[in-house]
């Protein structure tokens, strides 16, 4: 399930997160499902939407962080 747009994004994601970090989701989400789309890539019997999001989230943390409910560039 790639993302083709940001407004496509879960509304958690969009409600929390800047227009630039959002961006960044997206697209580590969409490689993260195409790198990850064979089984024997993942670990632990994981989803490819798990290890999608996963990738996801810890490119945006890469270069922002939470500030109380908001999440701010470091």
């Amino acid at each position: 399930m790639p993302y083709t747009n940001t407004s496509e994004l879960p509304e958690p994601v969009r409600n929390a997160l800047p227009a630039h970090a959002q961006g960044i989701y997206k697209e580590a989400f969409n490689n993260a499902w195409e790198q990850y789309a064979d089984p024997q890539k993942r670990r632990n019997n994981t989803t490819q939407e798990e290890v999608a999001y996963r990738v996801a989230w810890a490119a945006v943390k890469k270069l922002y962080k939470k500030d109380g409910v908001r999440w701010v560039k470091k």
